[in-house]
C-alpha cells in the first residue's frame, strides 16, 4: 500500500512538472511577436529591424540560463516548491511588464528578456531534477524527456494564440494577457511539485525485477569536481553549439516561412511554429527513450547528423510541405538535445548536486542564444535571406559531430567500459 502511494506520488510530482513547464514555455511565442515587431506601424507593427526584435529574445535565453543556473542552486538547499513559484510569478509579471514598455527596445529587453527570461529558468530548472529523484534511474531519459516535452509542447497552443492576441488586441495587449495568464497557471501547479524524503527508494524497473544487471549507481561529483574533468568542458561545448541552431530557427521560422514562401506563408506561419513545437516535443520524449536504449552519446551523434543535413537544403525549402519536413528535422534534434544533456549530467555526476551541475552546463544554453540567432539576424539584416546562415549552421554541426566522437572515445578511455558508457553509465572516479 506504501509503495502503490509512493508511486502515486512520484506519478503526481510528473504530470506537475510537465503542466508548469507547458505554463510557462513563454519563449515559443516570440517567433510570432517578433513578426509583429518588424512590421511595419501602419500595419500594427513597432517597425523594429530583425535584430532590434531579436535582442529581447536573445537576452532572455542568457538569462534563463543564469535563472536556471541559481534556481538549481537554491533548490538544492532549500528545495524546488518555493523556487519554481517565484520561477512562475516572475515569468508573469515580465510579460505583464513588458505591455508598459511602450515601443522601447530597452523596456522590452529589461522586462522581457531579463525578468521573463530569468522567471523560466528558475523554474525549469527545478522541475526536472525533482521529477528524476521520484524515479529509478534506468528511466532518466524517458522521465527527462517527459518533463522538458512539456516546456516545447507550449507552442502548439502559445503560437496559433499569441498570433490571435496581436490581431486582436495588439503587441503591448497581448504582452499583459499572457503575463497573467501564465501566473494564474502556474503558481498553483508549483505547489503540487517536491523533493521525495532523503530515505525515499523508487520503485524498480522492469529490468530491475527480471533480475538482469541493474544501471551503477552515479558518484555524486561537487560543481568544483564537474569541472575539473575534461568531459564537462567537451559536453559545454556541444551543448552551446548544437543547441544554437536550434534556437536560431525556431526565433526566426515565421519569417523564414515569409521570405521562402512569400504567396501563401501569412496562411499558415503560425500552424508552422506550432508543428515545430509538437516535432520538438516528441524529441524530447522519443530522444530520451532512445537515449536509454542507445546510449546518448549515440543518440547525440545521430540527431546532429540528421540536423547538418537539413541545414544544407534549407534554403531550398519554399513550400509549406518541404518547410513542415525542415521544421520536423529541426524540432526533432533541438528537442533531443533537451532530454539528452539533463540525462547525461546525472549520469556522469549524480543528483544529490544535479541542479548546480546542470545549472551550470545550461550556461552552454544561454550562450547558444548568442551564437547563431545573432549571426543570423546579422546575415539577413545585410543579405535578406538566411540562406548563408543556414550553411554555417551546416558547418557548425558538423564541427558537433567530431566533437561528439571526441567525447564518446575520452569517455570510454576514462573507464574503459564503451557498451556501458555508451549507454549512459558513469565513468570510474
Amino acid at each position: 500500500m506504501q509503495r502503490s502511494k509512493t508511486q502515486s506520488r512520484a506519478n503526481v510530482v510528473l504530470i506537475a512538472g510537465v503542466l508548469f513547464n507547458l505554463s510557462i514555455s513563454l519563449l515559443y511565442s516570440w517567433s510570432v511577436i517578433k513578426s509583429g515587431l518588424t512590421a511595419a506601424p501602419d500595419a500594427g507593427g513597432f517597425g523594429w529591424s530583425s535584430a532590434q526584435a531579436g535582442l529581447p529574445y536573445t537576452i532572455a535565453i542568457v538569462f534563463f540560463a543564469l535563472g536556471l543556473l541559481g534556481g538549481g542552486i537554491v533548490q538544492d538547499r532549500i528545495g524546488p516548491r518555493k523556487v519554481i513559484t517565484a520561477g512562475g510569478l516572475l515569468a508573469g509579471l515580465g510579460m505583464v511588464l513588458s505591455s508598459f514598455a511602450g515601443q522601447s527596445v530597452l523596456g522590452v529587453c529589461l522586462t522581457y528578456g531579463v525578468l521573463t527570461g530569468t522567471g523560466i529558468g528558475l523554474g525549469y530548472g527545478c522541475v526536472t531534477p525533482c521529477a528524476l529523484k521520484w524515479f529509478d534511474p534506468s528511466k532518466k531519459g524517458l522521465v527527462a524527456g517527459l518533463v522538458v516535452g512539456g516546456f516545447g509542447l507550449a507552442a502548439v497552443y502559445l503560437a496559433p494564440a499569441t498570433q490571435m492576441l496581436i490581431e486582436g488586441f495588439g503587441i503591448s495587449q497581448t504582452f499583459l494577457i499572457l503575463g497573467i495568464v501564465t501566473i494564474v497557471v502556474s503558481v498553483p501547479i508549483a505547489q503540487l511539485i517536491k523533493n521525495p524524503e532523503t530515505d525515499y527508494v523508487p520503485a524498480s524497473s522492469s529490468v530491475r525485477k527480471a533480475g538482469k544487471a541493474s544501471v551503477e549507481r552515479t558518484p555524486d561529483r561537487t560543481w568544483r569536481q564537474m569541472v575539473r574533468t575534461k568531459e564537462f568542458y567537451l559536453l559545454f561545448a556541444l551543448f552551446a553549439l548544437s543547441s544554437s541552431v536550434g534556437l536560431m530557427i525556431i526565433g526566426n521560422l515565421s519569417k523564414i516561412a515569409t521570405i521562402q514562401d512569400p504567396a501563401s506563408a501569412a496562411g499558415y506561419a503560425a500552424l508552422l511554429v506550432s508543428l515545430l513545437a509538437l516535432f520538438n516535443t516528441g524529441g524530447r520524449v522519443v530522444g530520451g527513450i532512445l537515449s536509454d536504449k542507445i546510449g546518448r552519446i549515440s543518440t547525440l551523434v545521430l540527431v546532429f547528423a540528421i540536423q547538418c543535413l537539413n541545414m544544407c537544403l534549407f534554403a531550398l525549402y519554399g513550400n509549406f510541405a518541404l518547410l513542415t519536413l525542415g521544421a520536423l528535422f529541426v524540432g526533432f534534434s533541438y528537442g533531443t538535445l533537451l532530454s539528452v544533456f539533463p540525462s547525461m549530467t546525472a549520469d556522469l555526476y549524480g543528483l544529490r548536486n544535479y541542479g548546480t551541475n546542470y545549472g551550470i552546463l545550461y550556461l552552454a544554453w544561454g550562450l547558444s542564444g548568442v551564437l547563431a540567432p545573432v549571426m543570423a539576424d546579422v546575415v539577413f539584416d545585410v543579405t535578406g535571406t538566411f540562406d548563408a546562415a543556414y550553411l554555417i549552421c551546416a558547418a557548425i554541426l558538423a564541427l558537433c559531430i567530431l566533437l561528439g566522437v571526441v567525447l564518446k572515445r575520452q569517455l570510454n578511455a576514462a573507464s574503459g567500459k564503451a557498451v556501458n558508457l555508451d549507454r549512459g553509465e558513469s565513468p570510474a572516479s
